[in-house]
Formats: structure tokens, sequence, C-alpha cells
């Protein structure tokens, strides 16, 4: 189970802290990472973090985001910078075990960005 936090509403031009808990199983953690989804479109990929912290960054906001992993605490974080109306969107936490291809996601806290 993945518990996110730290959604709501913010300014354009504001920041926000996203962050996202797993539940057990926290053993054999391989990726977890945050995907985002506009009303009425697919849903994108932000950015990734393993468990040996190697980042990989999408091209959907990156430049804005900076994504960060407590192993100890099996928790990832996703602070947001410079955030515009556009990036208003629910942000799903993603999370795969190693030697599992499955997804699982997070319910995904709202963030709408007002201008």
């Amino acid at each position: 189970q993945l518990v996110e936090s730290g959604g709501g509403l913010v300014q354009a031009g504001g920041s926000l802290n996203l962050s996202c808990t797993a539940s057990a199983p926290t053993l054999g953690i391989k990726t977890m990472g945050w995907y985002r989804q506009i009303s009425g479109m697919q849903r994108d990929w932000v950015a990734t973090i393993s468990r040996a912290g190697s980042i990989v960054y999408g091209d959907t906001m990156k430049g804005r985001v900076t994504i960060s992993r407590d192993n100890a605490k099996n928790t990832v974080y996703m602070q947001m910078n410079s955030l515009r109306p556009e990036d208003k969107a629910v942000y799903y936490c993603n999370l795969i075990y190693f030697g599992r291809s499955a997804n699982h996601w997070g319910k995904g806290p709202q963030v709408p960005v007002s201008s």
C-alpha cells in the first residue's frame, strides 16, 4: 500500500513537496517514483529513483522537480518548484519490486495550481 501526502492548492510560481510511504511489503522495493495525470489525458511519467539512489527524470517536469528517497522510511519525496497552472493534475506514487513487473500505485493527491 502506498500512502501519499502533500497535495493541495498552490499558486502559480509556488512550490510543493509530495511524499509517499510504502507499507508492507517493503522488502525488495526496487524503484519508487511519480507520475501525473492531467484531466482527460494519459498518465505521464515524471521521475523515478532506484533503491541505490539512481535518478531519472522524464521530460514532463524536468528541471522543476527533485526526487529523493529515504529507504529506512520506505518513503519517496518529490519537490516541485515553479509550478504552472498547466501542472494541475493528480500526482501518483509508483512502486516496483525486484523481480516483478507489476506497477503499484497510490491513490494520487490532487495538485491544483491557481493562476
